[in-house]
């Protein structure tokens, strides 16, 4: 627990000659203080960190002069302050503030938010394809893996960029806990240092997601309406849409206005298309009420269980910003 100071000379001769002894000494210690050391130097102490520390950590380097430029961006992460010597470190880093206190909103509000979103979203983009690609795999195979596609060139382009885009992306608005008590338990922070919001785990659960999905959109199809075959680009199509509009409503932590109009617009457009199309489309069958139930059923087939799964997770073993919530509400 000793806190290791060194100066800029003395610095310079152990990093020419006990490189490696020195760097496990700076690790080791909880702080460490450098006077009078060169630029050079610091960009030299922040590269030697990146080396020899482990592969997870991340360096980050704050400063608020022309002499932390090369420091600040041999980190990973750079940080300028504007300051009475200039705007030299706030143009070169990578994030800029006006203060240094201001370093605790933008490490445990504005950095745990924009992890936590980061990771839903790119999980979602993947389930987003992967749950097309195994609907697209078992039309095939149920056509000996001949090459036909399932759905129409205009409604592939229409999944990815209308009827789902504004749903997914609006996930950037979402967030676990209020500011206030993000800034109150700093183990909220901690948490995301054991990266299990974006890992391996999470991602072989979503693609397990996926399979689960698209085998009961499709399998559900041919069970349900195997006498209207020839109805099968609507209807799983249909339960597609709903069921990848279901999951980010099932994601959502909080939720706020603009969600709920992405999901709206999202549907809207689809119903429109389906007017607009009507080459692709029997407009009669879509209307009758065979129809309406069935689609409902594989719908709630898909993501009903998942649901559940949640449910039961929250009650018996709820993550941490859950009982922050409910602690910070019967305070």
């Amino acid at each position: 627990d000793a806190c290791l100071v060194i100066t800029g000379d003395a610095l310079q001769i152990c990093l020419s000659f006990y490189e490696k002894d020195l760097m496990e000494s700076i690790i080791e210690s909880p702080s460490v203080v450098v006077c009078r050391c060169s630029p050079t130097q610091k960009a030299t102490v922040t590269d030697l960190l990146k080396k020899y520390r482990n592969k997870k950590i991340r360096v980050c380097a704050i400063g608020d002069g022309g002499n932390d430029v090369s420091m600040i961006q041999s980190a990973h992460v750079g940080i300028g302050i504007v300051g009475k010597e200039g705007k030299q470190a706030s143009l070169a880093a990578d994030f800029s503030i006006n203060q240094f206190s201001y370093l605790t909103r933008l490490l445990f509000i504005h950095g745990r938010d924009s992890y936590k979103r980061t990771a839903s979203l790119s999980q979602f983009i993947i389930h987003r394809g992967l749950l097309f690609s195994v609907m697209q795999t078992i039309f095939c195979s149920v056509f000996y893996f001949a090459t036909t596609p399932i759905f129409p060139a205009y409604l592939v382009v229409g999944y990815i960029t209308i009827f789902t885009m504004l749903p997914i992306f609006s996930l950037v608005l979402d967030k676990d806990v209020p500011a206030d008590i993000a800034l109150l338990y700093p183990e909220l922070y901690k948490e995301l240092a054991k990266g299990r919001s974006l890992s391996l785990k999470t991602f072989s659960l979503w693609v397990l997601i996926s399979v689960y999905q698209g085998s009961a959109i499709m399998y559900g199809a041919f069970v349900l309406f195997d006498d209207d075959f020839i109805h099968i680009v609507s209807i799983t199509f249909t339960a597609l849409i709903l069921t990848e509009l279901l999951m980010v409503a099932l994601t959502i932590r909080t939720w706020h206005i603009l969600m709920v109009i992405g999901e709206f617009l999202s549907f809207t457009c689809y119903i429109l298309s389906i007017v607009i199309f009507r080459n692709y489309f029997d407009i009669r069958f879509l209307e009758s009420w065979s129809f309406i139930w069935r689609v409902v059923t594989i719908t709630v087939i898909s993501c009903l269980p998942l649901y559940i799964l949640k449910y039961v997770q929250t009650q018996f073993k709820p993550p941490i910003h859950e009982k922050l919530k409910q602690y910070s509400t019967l305070k």
